[in-house]
């Protein structure tokens, strides 16, 4: 099976609260109307098996004082540059199964991603949030796979990961958003917001599920949304999807990776989460 993963990506796009908003229209800092987002940015997401109908414009601000202009699909972020910069898959490319999904993109491995929990000024990290970080990077380690993560805490962002707490740009939600893997490399900015007064297991929960998503998952019930109560799919379930052996065609109630989740989570990987991240890493 391990041949098989430098040509596999699973999307997954983070989870909010239940108990808060299952939405993702309230993540990042809005900087237009929906309809700003161009139909050519919005015809490369479909072509990559995204929601283009669902894109918002934002502007996510980073703690290292930059920021970056592009779109929200459901809570995860696209700059501009990297929406056009996507090659369409094409019929043919890879098989149809079910849920689970690659494509081309993963982290190139072996290797040890190196992770700051971001410590400086407003976006620094909750206590809850520093404790769930480090019992997410916990849950990657204590696996046999070909990345591991090193942690570290500091007002620095010279990290391959960055997490970071951005609820003074995201009131009144709490959950997280973060971005695929380009070029080999995870996806650097991961931000949670509205978690401080959550359980540790609440933020290990959203920590690491963000961490999933920058490594190349999608939601386990993208096609559904049924841990939302909703019915609704996420995007194109077509040509580009192949399920990863070991793991459920149908819903699985208790991944990490679910849309959405309530205050009761244990922050844990379940088996098929760990059957998929052994199988891809």
């Amino acid at each position: 099976m391990k041949n098989f993963k430098n040509f596999m990506k699973i999307f997954m796009v983070s989870s909010l609260f239940l108990i808060a908003s299952c939405e993702t229209e309230d993540i990042g800092t809005e900087t237009a109307s929906p309809e700003a987002v161009s139909d050519e940015l919005k015809a490369k997401l479909d072509g990559f098996y995204l929601n283009g109908k669902a894109a918002q414009p934002f502007v996510n601000e980073y703690p290292d004082g930059s920021s970056a202009e592009g779109v929200m699909v459901e809570d995860l972020f696209f700059s501009n540059e990297q929406i056009l910069a996507m090659e369409n898959l094409k019929d043919g490319d890879v098989e149809i199964w079910s849920e689970q999904y690659r494509t081309t993109n993963l982290v190139s491995q072996p290797r040890v991603i190196s992770v700051i929990g971001y410590t400086g000024g407003q976006f620094a990290l909750s206590s809850a949030g520093r404790t769930g970080l480090q019992w997410a990077v916990n849950n990657y380690n204590r696996l046999n796979l070909g990345i591991q993560f090193s942690l570290r805490f500091a007002a620095s962002t010279n990290a391959d990961m960055v997490i970071y707490d951005n609820s003074v740009n995201n009131p009144g939600v709490a959950g997280g958003s973060a971005g695929f893997p380009s070029g080999g490399n995870p996806n650097k900015f991961i931000q949670i917001y509205g978690l401080a007064g959550s359980s540790n297991n609440v933020n290990e929960h959203v920590i690491c599920h963000e961490m999933g998503h920058s490594i190349g998952f999608r939601h386990t019930d993208y096609f559904s949304r049924e841990s939302c109560g909703e019915n609704i799919n996420e995007g194109s379930a077509g040509v580009g999807a192949i399920q990863i052996p070991g793991t459920p065609a149908g819903f699985d109630p208790n991944s990490i990776m679910l849309a959405c989740f309530n205050s009761s989570v244990n922050g844990e990987f379940n088996n098929n989460d760990i059957t998929a991240l052994e199988f891809l890493y």
